[in-house]
């Protein structure tokens, strides 16, 4: 008599097919190591109410996850009249789990003949059974209510702090019955108070054997970019899971500090908070070749991070040569309390300043007017296409512009020169795409300009859920105005296109 996880095995690999890849439309083969996960959930001699399951990214997730879903939908571990619910914390993420699920059954003749899809509220319903699979999203209130007796809980690990009320509703609502059970699949959260960090640790504790964990992670004592932590985190490596993608992941992340939290966190499974400085030294020394004394005849962009009056404020331009985008920054600083900024600061701003790499102003303030003028001196003498700054301070220095002579279509409308920028993940995470990709392919040079070097050494990363980036003031440990105006210039700077080169033609006149 085969047992239980023996027979959900079979099933799995007789019905379920692959929804994508390679192997798309082919019957689902379970790997080793996958078996082994389910037999700990299934032939547990306890019985199991809480299965965790953790990897690195791109392991076959989701459709391990879709495959559970159709074994207790229509499988040999459905129960009559029952519901099945997935959670994921965005609407995106729930979908796709649905949306592979889905596959799996118009991909399989005899699960497609079971099972009538919904596509519209993601719902998939075995009529003959009268089981019903929802995927649901924090987003949405449509847990309450819902008395599930298996549960996939998705991304758990996306939670931050240690309450979901997604998941404690679909928990708490399971017990109507007799032996529910949930399935957490999930890398891990960054920090040990995050909800599946605390569940890990009491599984790992061994409290309940109701319990059972497969946490697949990479040893924080052990080199990160190797291969051996790559594959203690990634049990796919080398088979469905590309091993020369991943390595070059690794690779990048050893020379760009920005991206190792994300690696470690996303890729080797581990608890890293994805708060990073966002270049390594390293790679900032590599891009400190020498920057072209003028940038006259050549298209000029621009960033502009305007502080409060009686602080650090910085312009940094860039331009194209031999395609290496020279830098060129601009910083100022109040004259009347310069030293006083040096002492509290603990860097020689007064030093800079004898040295020309830092201008300082006149009185106790930066004055916006001041700031106008010389960006109106800037414009007169290179061909500048366009300046991004941060929104928040645009209305305390338009006016000013307009004083010294910009036009109201240099200022404003489709063709301004004067671009505004949000200082939020949506705008800054493709703009620190843009600053990243140059650094990390040397098409950068900045002169190892003291000032810029200073804030790109305290620039810091914070990361949301979703994966994307921006600097972040309040988390660094210093001045960091030259590398958020680098970033915005960098972004305007994407949109440059090189001139046609000119063809020409010979005729030969016999």
């Amino acid at each position: 008599m085969i047992s239980r996880a023996e027979r959900n095995i079979r099933w799995i690999e007789d019905f379920c097919r692959v929804p994508e890849g390679k192997d798309i439309g082919k019957p689902v083969r379970l790997r080793p190591w996958q078996k082994d996960d389910l037999r700990k959930i299934y032939d547990n001699p306890h019985g199991t109410r809480l299965a965790i399951i953790s990897f690195g990214k791109k392991n076959g997730k989701t459709s391990l996850a879709g495959c559970l879903l159709l074994l207790h939908t229509c499988g040999p571990e459905a129960i009559p009249n029952t519901q099945l619910p997935s959670t994921a914390q965005s609407k995106e993420q729930a979908a796709v789990l649905f949306g592979l699920a889905a596959k799996m059954v118009r991909f399989s003749p005899s699960l497609d003949a079971a099972i009538v899809i919904r596509d519209t509220v993601k719902q998939l319903h075995a009529p003959t059974l009268g089981t019903l699979y929802k995927a649901l999203s924090a987003e949405a209130s449509t847990a309450h209510g819902q008395s599930p007796i298996f549960a996939v809980h998705d991304e758990l690990g996306q939670v931050r702090g240690p309450v979901s009320e997604l998941y404690n509703a679909v928990e708490n609502a399971m017990g109507a019955h007799e032996a529910p059970m949930s399935v957490i699949i999930s890398t891990q959260a960054p920090n040990d108070s995050d909800l599946l960090s605390i569940l890990i640790d009491d599984a790992l504790a061994g409290h309940d054997p109701h319990t059972v964990i497969s946490l697949y992670s990479a040893d924080m004592s052990i080199d990160p970019f190797s291969d051996e932590a790559l594959l203690q985190a990634n049990p796919a490596f080398g088979d469905f899971l590309n091993a020369d993608e991943v390595r070059k992941q690794a690779e990048n992340a050893r020379r760009l500090s920005s991206q190792e939290p994300l690696f470690r966190n996303y890729t080797l499974n581990q608890r890293v908070e994805a708060s990073s400085p966002f270049v390594s030294r390293g790679a900032w020394q590599e891009c400190g070749g020498p920057v072209a004394a003028d940038f006259k005849g050549r298209p000029v962009y621009g960033g502009l991070d305007l502080s409060e009056v009686n602080d650090l404020t910085a312009l940094v331009l860039v331009a194209p040569f031999d395609d290496v985008w020279n830098v060129k920054p601009t910083f100022w600083l109040p004259g009347a309390s310069l030293r006083e900024k040096a002492r509290h600061d603990r860097v020689p701003y007064d030093v800079w300043a004898k040295e020309g790499f830092l201008t300082p102003t006149p009185g106790p303030t930066v004055d916006y007017e001041y700031v106008a003028k010389a960006l109106a001196a800037i414009f007169d003498h290179l061909d500048v296409r366009k300046i991004a700054f941060d929104r928040w301070n645009w209305r305390h220095l338009k006016p000013y512009l307009a004083k010294v002579g910009f036009t109201e279509a240099q200022l404003e409308g489709d063709n301004a020169v004067f671009e505004q920028m949000g200082q939020g993940f949506q705008s800054m995470s493709p703009a620190l795409r843009e600053l990243e990709s140059a650094i990390l392919n040397g098409k950068i040079a900045h002169g190892n300009h003291p000032v810029l070097g200073m804030c790109a050494a305290n620039a810091t990363v914070q990361t949301d859920p979703a994966g994307n980036r921006k600097l972040s003031k309040s988390k660094s440990h210093g001045r960091i105005d030259g590398m958020v105006a680098l970033a915005m210039a960098m972004s305007v700077a994407g949109t440059h296109k090189e001139a046609p080169k000119p063809t020409y033609q010979m005729l030969f006149v016999g």
